[in-house]
């Protein structure tokens, strides 16, 4: 029942098999890489829009004459985003600092909250621009700091919450 020439068909078989399956990604290979196998230019490209954001960026008023022309009572809608952390009374801290009279004060001067060591040794005092900077990517104007926000993407409304927050410390 079993011999030779059933053990030799069997070895045939899986030969063809693996031939048929060589064959086979040597020839998807080719259809999707190109003759090149990888290398030299891409066949498609997919435009996610990166480099009109990054020219768009570039271009607009700068954030003094945005700050110039803030409104406040925008801001202060736009504060609801902040009070999820931060409170407006004096020495009320939750998981970030209180804001009140932040325009102007020392970085890390906060009293009775825990700041990270990166705050901590920021020098300076939060004025408009460095606070436009750190709302803008927290994590990117100030490497190490635990304040876990993406940022607040449109200049306009960084100016128009920085004019809130002003109103306030005066």
């Amino acid at each position: 029942m079993f011999d030779t020439f059933t053990l030799t068909k069997a070895t045939g078989a899986a030969c063809g098999a693996l031939l048929t399956f060589l064959l086979i990604g040597w020839a998807s290979e080719s259809l999707y890489h190109g003759a090149h196998g990888g290398e030299g230019e891409q066949a498609y490209s997919i435009d996610t829009g990166e480099e009109e954001a990054a020219e768009e960026t570039a271009e607009g008023p700068s954030f003094e004459d945005l700050f110039a022309s803030a409104d406040a009572a925008a801001g202060e809608k736009l504060w609801r985003q902040c009070s999820a952390c931060h409170a407006l009374e004096a020495g009320k801290n939750g998981t970030g600092p209180y804001l009140l009279g932040v325009v102007g004060r020392d970085k890390g001067a906060a009293d009775g909250f825990k700041y990270s060591a990166a705050l901590l040794g920021a020098e300076g005092v939060w004025e408009p621009a460095n606070i436009n900077g750190f709302i803008t990517n927290p994590k990117g104007y100030l490497p190490g700091t635990s304040m876990a926000y993406a940022g607040m993407k449109k200049p306009q409304d960084r100016a128009n919450l920085i004019a809130y927050l002003a109103s306030l410390s005066n």
